[in-house]
């Protein structure tokens, strides 16, 4: 007799694949067994040796006719007599990249043209006890995509091939200002036999929590085919034991189960470092009349009230935009993320993980999956769900003027609803958004219309981002819908600053403005902002494959492996306005490095001093661009391609600790005789705040020192203060010591470092921040030998303990070969009287090399 339990195994051995029509690297007719399923051509091409590796020198371009060829897979599976036999069959393909077109024994049972949207094909009259043979044939997405718009119209955009914009795949497979062109093909998601009499074919779980923390939990499923049963649904706790539940609810093609827990009775979820991550799991199980088993299912979820607020502030012009959970008001500082690899077959749990890790353990609580990559594996929300990092999720539509036709519009309906439903129960999910910078040249823009279809204008997708997203995102979920990013909102331009968010582009692009103007540039919450710098050494040499002669900033293969639109220019700006450089590649590295640490930390720090309390939220959060590359690249990442942190990375780190201090110093102008130009005083205003992200108040003890670079004069004073809870406060703002006030622009100010540091009663540091004097290449530094840098290996072998009898600016520790270390900080600033400790993994008592400003490195 037949089980009536719902079984589902995955069709994943014995795979082969052909170009059809074959070439010089698979030959007409020749089946290749992959290595793993599933996968996409690159991938097993490079497994077996047969292409170069595209990430290496130049071979980007020799791999381009893979995305221009058609490929072909196939497998035969056997099907038991009791799979067979069922009362239901279904092939489930969870995703075909891109174009494809599906046999079963011979006959054609799909037609698949959305790497974004999963299929389930019934197959019960098709399938057969015995062997099976499965087909997938894949056409050309580059080719299909310039077919279709050759039958519909050009569009603008920017990055990349504008047939992409008809064609639902990973837009960065058509090239990046980051990414190779990498046209990647084949079932890249796995596949499925699922044999049933009846299964869930869907849960819908909704938690409404309202201000007083009471949860409402909405348990609805759905049975396919429908089927008079009854169902079990039990909520359990993280350990295991029951939470609450309920038994005998009746089911015929739904059932839905209602529960109220109390605050105090569940443990709520909270983002890292606000409270804990406790994730609970919801089982349901069908059973028929003769109480057989027909299906069960489980799902996570978690306890916590999520909102997006807009309020109107209380001493400025515009709105908050602002993430509240559980009812406390989170700064939110992270990253942006980009798909990790060109080849996703590639990525693991392991490699999810290893990245997200980076990100918790550098301070932050956010990251915004943009829009120009994939809905990610369900492994990443998992994670993001276990480590309690938010989550701001893009719709797939990226930097350009999508079409609006039936056809394209139908295609993205399936794939919202889709993806929508699965990411739904993820408390880490907090807004998903209509895409990225979806604004160009010449639109006709009305903010305020909220009523016309917007199909007929020459911004045709305003009708997906404003009517159909919305819609779908109202009807199966509860997550905040946001129309694009940026976007602001109550009728204002995208480029309004103080409403909604923001990308911050005026820095690297745009007036390409310095970075000591990061907060008159500020916005609500800026959701983009960079700034490039080289990867670590190690990961340059890997692209240049041993090649010596292209070892230098402006060669071939490294403008390869930068892809930003006038990348050499926009460098030049930054460095030659801030720094004395050369162009040796390890010196060239260095200094690109420095200059994205002090940009990205400055930008944080002047950023998180405009969380100024409830009602006073001017920044809400800085999501910079970007935290990770997709294969090996310079780029605005702060961790390269092999996971190897930039110094940025350390940098930020340090500004998004739960206490931090800052300072600015700014010159005042002023004229006693206002008819004279010639008549005037200097004086340097020194600005001290502190952070805390917690929600107490912190006592502690401020103490700022003071050095001259050139002599040995230094000055001291300490405050005993309180910062306010999950706030910013003032701390200080007067004369910087030990600069005169200066009557004549020949006067040369003095080399003034000021440090200050927040003390706990214990003495332990909390915060330190070195403000010196901007630009550098103004600054004369001391001769080496004069500074008495130390740096002592500890006992272990896995510490540096570095000590200076003068102010040294950008540390950045190395060892020697190939062998790299994973180093606690970089990027550092050091002072006398305030050693600091580095901790290592891998260093192994090894020499280390130092690098700062002035080092008299070429």
């Amino acid at each position: 007799m037949p089980s009536v339990t719902a079984t589902s195994r995955p069709v994943n051995e014995g795979w082969k694949f052909t170009h059809v029509g074959g070439g010089e690297v698979v030959k007409k007719d020749e089946w290749i067994s992959v290595k793993k399923f599933p996968t996409t051509v690159h991938v097993e091409l490079l497994e077996e040796k047969r292409i170069p590796d595209p990430f290496i020198g130049l071979n980007e371009w020799d791999v381009q006719w893979i995305g221009e060829a058609e490929w072909s897979f196939k497998t035969e599976f056997s099907v038991a007599d009791e799979e067979a036999s069922a009362s239901n069959a279904d092939l489930v393909f969870d995703g075909l990249d891109t174009f494809a077109t599906v046999l079963l024994n011979g006959k054609e049972i799909l037609q698949a043209n959305n790497q974004f949207v999963a299929h389930r094909v019934p197959v019960k009259d098709t399938l057969k006890s015995g062997t099976n043979e499965l087909v997938i044939n894949f056409a050309s997405a580059f080719r299909q995509g310039r077919e279709i718009e050759k039958q519909h119209e050009k569009l603008h955009l920017w990055n990349g091939d504008s047939s992409r914009l008809h064609v639902r795949k990973a837009q960065y497979n058509y090239g990046w200002d980051w990414g190779p062109v990498l046209m990647t093909v084949g079932p890249w998601k796995p596949i499925y036999l699922e044999t049933y009499n009846a299964r869930i074919s869907d849960i819908d779980i909704r938690i409404d929590i309202p201000g007083n923390l009471t949860a409402h939990v909405d348990v609805q499923f759905t049975l396919d085919p429908p089927t008079k049963a009854k169902a079990s649904v039990t909520i359990k706790k993280p350990n295991g034991n029951v939470l609450i539940g309920g038994t005998n609810i009746p089911v015929t093609d739904s059932g839905v189960a209602k529960f109220k827990l109390s605050r105090g009775v569940y443990d709520a979820w909270y983002p890292v470092g606000y409270g804990g991550q406790p994730i609970h799991a919801v089982e349901i199980e069908i059973a028929d009349e003769q109480q057989n088993v027909l299906d069960s299912k489980s799902q996570k979820i978690a306890f916590r009230r999520a909102r997006v607020v807009q309020d109107e502030l209380i001493d400025q012009e515009g709105r908050t935009f602002l993430f509240e959970i559980n009812n406390v008001r989170i700064f939110c500082g992270g990253s942006n993320w980009i798909p990790a690899d060109s080849f996703l077959t590639t990525m693991t749990p392991d490699r999810y993980r290893a990245w997200l890790r980076l990100l918790v353990n550098g301070n932050q609580n956010m990251i915004r999956v943009w829009g120009g990559g994939v809905y990610e594996a369900d492994a990443f929300y998992d994670i993001c769900d276990e480590l309690g990092i938010l989550v701001w999720q893009d719709f797939m539509f990226g930097c350009g003027q999508y079409p609006a036709y039936d056809s394209f519009l139908k295609s993205v309906e399936i794939e919202a609803e889709q993806n929508v439903k699965r990411l739904r129960h993820h408390p880490s999910v907090v807004i998903l958004a209509g895409n990225n910078e979806a604004e160009s040249y010449k639109l006709d823009l009305d903010y305020s219309d909220e009523t016309s279809d917007f199909r007929k204008t020459n911004f045709p997708a305003r009708h997906i981002y404003e009517r159909l997203l919305p819609s779908v995102v109202e009807k199966f979920s509860n997550i905040h819908y946001h129309r694009s990013s940026p976007y602001s909102g109550f009728g204002k331009p995208t480029t309004d600053k103080t409403y909604g968010d923001l990308h911050q582009w005026n820095v690297w692009h745009g007036s390409q403005e310095p970075w000591h103007n990061w907060d008159i540039l500020a916005g609500r919450f800026v959701s983009e902002f960079g700034m490039e710098g080289y990867p670590n050494i190690r990961t340059v040499d890997y692209w240049l494959g041993g090649n010596k002669e292209e070892r230098y900033p402006q060669s071939r293969t490294m403008n390869n492996h930068n892809k930003a639109d006038g990348f050499e220019r926009r460098l030049e700006l930054y460095l030659v306005e801030n720094f004395k450089h050369s162009f040796e590649i390890e010196s060239y590295v260095y200094y690109t490095q420095i200059m994205q640490a002090e940009t990205l930390a400055s930008a944080y720090r002047l950023w998180r001093r405009n969380w100024k309390g409830k009602g006073r939220e001017y920044t809400a959060g800085a999501l910079v661009w970007q935290i990770n590359d997709c294969w090996p690249v310079t780029s605005w990442a702060i961790v390269d391609y092999f996971l190897r942190p930039k110094p940025a990375y350390f940098t930020i780190k340090r500004e998004l600790k739960p206490f931090t201090v800052g300072m600015t110093r700014k010159e005042k102008k002023t004229f006693p005789d206002e008819l004279s130009a010639a008549v005037f005083t200097i004086e340097t205003v020194l600005e001290v705040w502190g952070t805390n992200s917690t929600l107490s108040e912190k006592q502690a003890t401020l103490e700022v020192t003071s050095f001259d670079l050139h002599s040995d004069w230094t000055d001291t004073w300490t405050k005993n203060i309180v910062l306010a809870p999950n706030s910013s406060t003032e701390l200080f703002k007067g004369d910087l010591p030990g600069q005169p006030k200066r009557t004549k622009l020949s006067e040369i100010p003095k080399t003034i470092i000021v440090s200050a540091r927040l003390l706990d009663k214990s003495g332990k540091v909390l915060g330190r921040y070195s403000n010196w004097p901007e630009p550098f290449k103004y600054i004369t530094f001391p001769d080496v030998k004069e500074l008495g840098l130390k740096a002592q290996i500890g006992s272990n072998g896995e510490s540096v303990q570095l000590s200076t009898a003068k102010p040294i600016k950008g540390i950045i520790l190395d060892v020697e070969g190939e062998e790299d270390v994973v180093w606690g900080d970089q990027a550092i600033d050091l002072v006398p009287g305030d050693p600091q400790v580095i901790t290592t993994v891998g260093l192994k008592g090894r020499e280390v090399k130092v690098r700062f400003l002035g080092d008299g490195t070429a």
